[in-house]
């Protein structure tokens, strides 16, 4: 956390949020619960070496709706400024499979990314309380590219569902840049969903390198505030505030 931060200063930028993972689904054996306490003490002792920088407390909670009381919880033990809402797995013959572990396959992908938005639809109209929505189109990540276009259009009516769900709880809409920073078309979501979005009725737009390291702190936001602004956003005056129409 303190070398991110260093790297947040040497950019010049001038707030950060570490939104740690809290995954209480089993996907992967090396998952750990999130160590809240550990993790309020390193942002305090970020905040006291780099005073220059807006530090804010977050988490991203992985597939929140189906585990309520866990969540209620953690949120209880702590107040967080920022909580997103993500969805990484879905049940395939009754286990949790992330979206990352080679099931994307040209003959698969298309009727899994349905399920996934379907899984994105449940979160987003449950009573679990986050503020943003993480990678909205996370299996565009791994999507098997090379043998079958990655097309928004393809799964519209199952996007706006979502989008106009979103809109409804007056959450935002996060735009995550670390897989494919240098391409437009690499955005999660890209300038087609943020167009839905904002025909929604969506009014907040949320950035998130999703870095996990610190050399790619902020990677491809300027790609990114070019897109959000064509889709009609603006930024605020706080620094750490989200972009709105």
């Amino acid at each position: 956390m303190e070398a991110t931060c260093r790297k947040a200063v040497d950019l010049g930028l001038p707030a950060i949020a570490f939104t740690d993972h809290c995954d209480f689904v089993h996907a992967f054996a090396e998952q750990q619960p999130l160590d809240l306490a550990g993790y309020l003490g390193a942002v305090e002792r970020c905040r006291a070496l780099f005073p220059e920088l807006r530090i804010l407390t977050g988490v991203e909670l992985g597939e929140p709706h189906r585990f309520p009381a866990e969540v209620a919880a953690l949120l209880r033990a702590a107040p967080l400024d920022r909580v997103l809402g993500s969805v990484h797995t879905l049940r395939l013959a009754g286990q949790p499979v992330d979206m990352s572990q080679g099931i994307l396959t040209a003959k698969d992908s298309a009727d899994l990314m349905r399920d996934y938005l379907a899984e994105t639809l449940d979160l987003v109209r449950s009573d679990q309380l986050f503020d943003v929505l993480a990678h909205l189109d996370y299996p565009k990540r791994y999507w098997p590219h090379a043998d079958l276009p990655f097309r928004e259009s393809d799964f519209e009516g199952e996007y706006r569902a979502v989008l106009r769900a979103l809109a409804d709880r007056g959450a935002a809409l996060e735009v995550n840049t670390t897989r494919g920073a240098e391409h437009r078309r690499g955005l999660c979501p890209g300038p087609v969903v943020l167009g839905w979005w904002r025909e929604a009725g969506g009014d907040r737009v949320s950035f998130g390198s999703d870095s996990h390291e610190p050399r790619l702190i902020a990677a491809g936001f300027a790609a990114a505030a070019e897109v959000v602004e064509a889709a009609g956003f603006r930024p605020a005056r706080d620094p750490a505030a989200f972009w709105r129409r």
